[in-house]
């Protein structure tokens, strides 16, 4: 029963996961594809767009197809969560819920992802585990590329209140609804 409910959830988290990645790379899925992608994340303030888009499709392929086959574990967790703590912190300001914009899948599918690197694939899986040293390196990637991408926001979002001379640097720290409304709308509708 276990190892079925374990099943389950990784292939719905790396089902979910991968398709999303593969609308921002190849606008699969009626993505938006690299380029407009690569505008969104721009306008987000991560800069190379066009190549910040790439690395989060390629993340979310990656890390999605790896969790839902359970091969190399924990190395396809590990990835969700780290993409999944940079789009938390890009939908932090519109607060905790979807219907307006906010964190919630994020953080969902990343508390789950991490539940998932924590618990082990189960029985079913397609594969072994990963060597726990690449298991830590996974982990040392993952999570430093997300510190860095999230400072990227944050230093995006002073910048454009230094630019500005109203509101608080926390209320220009979040990009204009419509600075990533090809990726909301992807989110939406995954």
């Amino acid at each position: 029963m276990r190892s079925s409910a374990l099943l389950a959830a990784r292939l719905v988290l790396g089902g979910y996961v991968a398709a999303h990645g593969a609308q921002k790379l190849v606008g699969a899925f009626d993505g938006p594809g690299l380029d407009a992608a690569g505008q969104g994340f721009e306008a987000m303030g991560l800069t190379p767009g066009r190549e910040m888009a790439a690395l989060a499709g390629a993340s979310e392929v990656a890390g999605g197809a790896l969790t839902a086959a359970g091969v190399a574990d924990p190395v396809g967790p590990i990835t969700v969560a780290s993409t999944m703590a940079v789009a938390a912190a890009v939908h932090r300001q519109a607060g905790p819920l979807a219907a307006k914009g906010g964190y919630e899948l994020p953080l969902t599918y990343g508390a789950l992802a991490l539940a998932l690197a924590a618990t082990g694939p189960g029985e079913l899986s397609a594969g072994p585990a990963a060597p726990r040293a690449l298991a830590r390196a996974a982990a040392a990637v993952g999570g430093t590329l997300a510190a860095v991408s999230i400072a990227r926001l944050v230093a995006a979002g002073r910048r454009a209140a230094a630019d500005a001379t109203e509101g608080p640097a926390d209320e220009a720290a979040t990009p204009a609804p419509e600075a990533h409304e090809a990726e909301e709308r992807v989110a939406v509708e995954a």
